[in-house]
């Protein structure tokens, strides 16, 4: 089965950087998308950046746009969130998760509503157990 693990959180500084893993395993086929989401105490689910897999498209939500890069390492099955230019509004248990074998269609209508802010990570196939980023004033 697919399997997500989160590691990379911790604390930091407004103003500094931190990167975010998800280590992958289970998937058979390039048909799925992954997402990195964030959920701040009190605060609505965030979908913040999402990669579709078949073809390497990428979305960011507007909030953290220029300021985070997700990338991935196919041969080892990571996916990274680069996370700069940190603020605290960005404090938030952090987590990744997959779509599977939804098709390209179902994976742009994602990428648009995170675009658009509206993803609330509704529907994932599979999550990660999320990892605390904190950053201090």
């Amino acid at each position: 089965e697919v399997q997500l693990v989160e590691s990379g959180g911790g604390l930091v500084q407004a103003g500094g950087s931190l990167t975010l893993e998800c280590a992958t395993s289970g998937f058979s086929s390039d048909d799925y998308a992954i997402g990195w989401l964030r959920q701040a105490p009190g605060k609505e689910r965030e979908g913040i950046s999402y990669m579709r897999f078949t073809d390497g498209k990428t979305y960011y939500a507007d909030s953290v746009e220029g300021r985070f890069t997700m990338s991935s390492d196919s041969a080892r099955n990571l996916v990274y969130l680069q996370m700069n230019d940190l603020e605290p509004e960005d404090t938030a248990v952090y987590y990744c998760a997959a779509d599977v074998g939804k098709g390209s269609s179902w994976y742009l209508a994602r990428g648009i509503a995170l675009m658009m802010d509206d993803d609330r990570g509704h529907e994932y196939d599979y999550w990660g157990q999320g990892t605390q980023v904190t950053v201090s004033s």
